[in-house]
């Protein structure tokens, strides 16, 4: 692991990482907040998965998330969107491809070399936090914004037991039902939608895959919410499930990161309140 940077903030160090990936086979970048705290002790770790064309970059630039984990005490880790690299295959269109990869491992050529990004997230980089870092990796959270929302609902509903709580801002709902979910999974897993199955947060939660607790923040101005991110659909499945589930429609707020700024402390705080020992 090469140390690209550090910085102090809020009371802690912010650093960016990067590693030579065996799940992607290709060097992968992330970021990591640890507060100060006292030798010796373990801090939980929250997860914050990025939308569309972002990198670790964007949140950890504008996600305005440092001054609430230093005060709860939060390890806070954002990995990239993608594999990278000129030997990475891409596309030209920003919703498939480099910074498009979805959170799953693709099975369909050239995408299955290297868009390995469920092996990443899901066993890789939660190994590598676990050997580097001060983290109790007996409490995890994890949230995620847009397409990171959509994997943070996957990859929590497919490993029962390993997030206390789950959250995220706009996360594309269903992507088996959506124009972004369609050309992403179709591309990398084929036309056959029940390998889709599995990278669909509303199909998990109807197959009987459950989350410990979960809050919701879409902006109602989200140019997206009707076409790509529908969260009437998440809603009508957690009712179907029985599962538990704050789902907030914000007046005015949009797409961006002004949105999920303006929530980002609550939604740390909530998680903590969650992590506690």
């Amino acid at each position: 692991m090469d140390h690209l940077s550090a910085n102090r903030s809020h009371g802690g160090t912010q650093g960016v990482y990067q590693h030579e990936s065996a799940a992607t086979g290709t060097a992968m970048t992330f970021s990591v907040f640890v507060p100060d705290h006292a030798p010796g002790a373990k801090l939980p770790v929250l997860w914050y998965l990025s939308g569309l064309t972002c990198t670790h970059a964007n949140v950890t630039e504008k996600g305005e998330y440092r001054a609430a984990c230093a005060e709860h005490g939060i390890i806070f880790v954002a990995p990239d969107t993608s594999p990278r690299g000129d030997e990475v295959p891409d596309d030209e269109a920003y919703d498939f491809g480099k910074g498009a990869g979805f959170y799953v491992n693709a099975t369909r050529a050239p995408w299955s070399t290297h868009f390995r990004m469920r092996d990443y997230i899901e066993r890789e980089l939660p190994d590598l936090i676990a050997s580097e870092f001060p983290a109790d990796m007996a409490r995890q959270a994890i949230t995620g914004h847009s397409m990171g929302g959509h994997g943070a609902l996957t990859v929590a509903l497919r490993n029962p037991g390993r997030f206390r709580s789950v959250s995220a801002f706009s996360p594309i709902a269903s992507p088996l039902n959506c124009p972004w979910g369609e050309k992403a999974l179709g591309g990398y897993l084929g036309p056959d939608k029940a390998d889709w199955r599995e990278y669909d947060a509303c199909a998990l939660l109807d197959g009987g895959a459950r989350l410990p607790d979960l809050l919701i923040d879409q902006g109602e101005a989200d140019g997206f919410l009707t076409e790509q991110l529908k969260t009437n659909l998440l809603s009508e499945a957690c009712a179907r499930a029985g599962q538990p589930a704050t789902i907030r429609m914000q007046p005015g707020y949009d797409h961006s990161y002004y949105f999920i700024s303006s929530f980002m402390a609550e939604h740390v705080a909530w998680h903590a309140e969650r992590l506690a020992a």
